[in-house]
This record gives C-alpha cells, sequence and structure tokens, in this order.
C-alpha cells in the first residue's frame, strides 16, 4: 500500500505504507509529509486537502490533527457514505495502468513498489490539472443527480 498527495501544481514522492494504516499512523503521514507539502505549495493557506472516509483518515486523531492546522489549509470534508469525488481514484487508476503496461512484471513486492514509484514520478505535474480542473464538473453533475451515480 502507497499513500500520496498532490495538487493542480504539483505531486509528493510515493510514501509505502509498510502495515495496515492505524489513525496513528496516518497521523504521523499527515505531520510529516503532508503539512510540508501543504506549506511549500500552498504557501497563502489557500489549498485544500480532500480524503475519503476511509476508517483511519476518520480517526479523532487524524480529524483533530486537521482541526489544529486548520489556519495552515482548508480540509475539505466529505460526508459519510457519500459518493466517491475524489480525483485521487482516477490519478491511481492511471497508476496502476501505467505499471501493468510494464513487461516483464513486477515479480516481487519490492520490485512493484519500484514500478509504482517510477510510474509516479513519470506523471507529468501537468497531468494533475486536467481531474482538478474537472471537479466543478462533476460536483454539478453530482448535484443533477441529486447524490445518485454520475458518469464523468
Amino acid at each position: 500500500m502507497v499513500w500520496d498527495v498532490c495538487s493542480w501544481r504539483d505531486m509528493e514522492p510515493l510514501i509505502r505504507l509498510e502495515t495496515t494504516l492505524t489513525g496513528d499512523r496516518y497521523l504521523s503521514i499527515l505531520s510529516d509529509h503532508l503539512h510540508s507539502f501543504m506549506s511549500i505549495v500552498h504557501s497563502d493557506g489557500l489549498g485544500q486537502f480532500q480524503q475519503d472516509n476511509a476508517t483511519p483518515h476518520a480517526s479523532r486523531v487524524a480529524t483533530k490533527w486537521l482541526q489544529e492546522h486548520s489556519s495552515d489549509f482548508r480540509h475539505f470534508h466529505w460526508p459519510p457514505k457519500s459518493p466517491e469525488m475524489n480525483i485521487i481514484e482516477d490519478i491511481r487508476d492511471a497508476l496502476l495502468h501505467a505499471v501493468e503496461k510494464r513487461s516483464p512484471p513486477p515479480p516481487t513486492p519490492m520490485d512493484l513498489l519500484t514500478a509504482l514509484q517510477d510510474s509516479w514520478c513519470e506523471f507529468h505535474p501537468g497531468y494533475l490539472q486536467t481531474p482538478v480542473e474537472s471537479m466543478p464538473r462533476r460536483f454539478a453533475s453530482l448535484l443533477r443527480a441529486l447524490g445518485g451515480p454520475t458518469r464523468y
């Protein structure tokens, strides 16, 4: 499992998660990686952080940390049981597709990690602009569907 953060302007290197993600481990990622990324890429404090509602993301410790850092960047709260609108899913699909195209396929977990990291680094930062710029259209589609299924 890997964790990543990106924005319209930049991408952070993939972070390898060696064990199951817990609230405490996620808190460490937020403080060690997210905070520095947001302070550099969005030094004006106008950056927005979006995540899904995975259990570690919604943990008390992570929620408290995000509240404590609300002056550094905004956290886009996504209500539980909501449709998945996070662009990271599209980006991960593209990443997995890039790894699947490699020949030969990565034979070991470490080779897979290397292939993921290499493929991630091969994405041009401009690649991210398309999914980010699609968000208004995605939300409009979601509103038209009254929260039901959409095709973006």
